[in-house]
């Protein structure tokens, strides 16, 4: 665990870059945290009041010093920070007119409204491309700004299941079985960011921006690599496999006599150490489980030895005389299990950051980048709705006439 405050962490690597962020929910916000690790300034444009809808996904909440309840999530915190918050209402003219002077100054901007859902307010990509021509302007959707579905709005879960990711997941007897957290909005929030640095470089060599189409259902597809190409290769669609790997056996999870292991032989000599281990040489030599091909030809059998032997003896039993001989394997954690790991702590895998509305720090699951000059940084907590409204504007040059103004219009709050 590391205890991090502004002043005393270097600058990241992309210090000085500016980036507005109209996004909401999860795949944006994931990239936009992501750039904002790496140093970027980021400006989150919330509605006034209720803000980024993740706000309200909880329990569980923050509570402040008093123990009362925040307005913060655990969702919402754990994809914000390193973010200024702006409350500023885009469907108002005067709102329009404050992203349009933000887009001037920024160098990237992030945005997950539906398709065309930005136009209405003169803020698309085509309307902003001529006044702003050095911004990098992504939008992540549910399924591209082109195609058949473009206009339907897009979720993590109908990603995973178009995607083809369900078919994959889960017994091979039993329902599709969606990943346990939103892999297709978080892969699709990195293929979002890895794009905009790619359009950064790009950017530096002749000067102009341009616009990144990042969507749920491409990236969930990109996300298959092997299964996919199993098919393309064979014609045969993959199969659902429980835990099992469909190209190398064993490689699946087991129950010992006190707790599941994965036991993950990737080649012929680990099978051979693994059968020594398991007080059963022979079966090395059985011609059914020779090589790897022959093992997945026999897979039902070699996995019906398998159970009831690793059944017999302790899990840190296996897995000490495992790692000795150098198979791989290793437990099935819980996530209380995967911060009490020594190697994890010693990874330095949470970070606390202090709260201007608690004496108690908040811990955060840390950036897992790691720079040997510039590293990731923990400038700023997750903040409140707003809570940096008046301090970007100044920035922007907007009078606290002005402000006032605003205020009264109901463009801020």
């Amino acid at each position: 665990m590391r205890t991090m405050t502004e002043a005393s962490q270097p600058a990241g690597p992309l210090a000085g870059v500016r980036v507005l962020d109209l996004s909401r929910v999860l795949a944006g916000p994931f990239c936009t945290q992501l750039l904002g690790d790496l140093g970027a300034d980021i400006v989150k444009v919330e509605r006034p009041g209720s803000g980024d809808d993740t706000r309200a996904w909880g329990p569980p909440f923050l509570t402040d010093r008093d123990g009362r309840s925040t307005r913060e999530s655990a969702y919402y915190v754990s994809i914000n920070r390193n973010k200024r918050s702006l409350a500023l209402d885009i469907a108002k003219p005067e709102g329009q007119a404050i992203v349009r002077r933000l887009a001037r100054r920024s160098d990237i901007l992030v945005e997950n409204f539906k398709v065309g859902g930005l136009a209405k307010y003169g803020l698309a990509y085509e309307d902003l491309k001529g006044e702003c021509p050095r911004l990098i302007y992504c939008s992540i959707t549910g399924f591209g700004q082109s195609g058949p579905y473009a206009a339907r709005a897009g979720y993590d879960y109908l990603a995973q299941g178009m995607g083809g990711m369900m078919s994959l997941t889960g017994p091979p007897d039993g329902d599709p079985v969606k990943v346990g957290n939103a892999n297709a909005d978080q892969l699709t929030g990195m293929y979002a960011a890895v794009a905009i640095l790619a359009a950064l470089h790009r950017r530096a060599e002749t000067g102009r921006g341009q616009h990144i189409d990042a969507n749920l259902l491409d990236s969930q597809i990109a996300w298959l690599t092997y299964q996919a190409q199993n098919w393309l290769v064979s014609g045969e669609a993959p199969k659902r496999h429980g835990n099992a790997h469909p190209n190398i056996v064993p490689y699946d999870t087991f129950p010992a006599a006190d707790g599941h292991l994965i036991l993950a032989v990737g080649n012929d000599r680990q099978f051979r150490r693994f059968c020594e281990v398991a007080g059963r040489p022979e079966m090395a030599d059985d011609p059914r489980f020779v090589t790897n091909a022959d093992r997945i030809a026999h897979r039902e059998a070699l996995t019906a030895i398998l159970r009831p032997l690793i059944a017999t003896r302790s899990r840190d039993d296996w897995l000490a005389e495992l790692e000795a001989v150098g198979v791989p394997s290793g437990p099935v954690n819980s996530i209380p299990d995967v911060f009490a790991d020594p190697h994890v702590q010693s990874r330095g895998m949470t970070v606390d950051m202090a709260r201007p509305d608690s004496d108690d720090p908040l811990t955060l699951i840390a950036n897992p980048l790691r720079f040997s000059e510039t590293p990731a940084t923990y400038r700023r907590p997750p903040p409140s709705v707003g809570g940096d409204t008046a301090s970007v504007l100044d920035e922007l040059g907007v009078s606290r006439e002005e402000q006032a103004a605003l205020r009264a219009a109901g463009a801020i709050a």
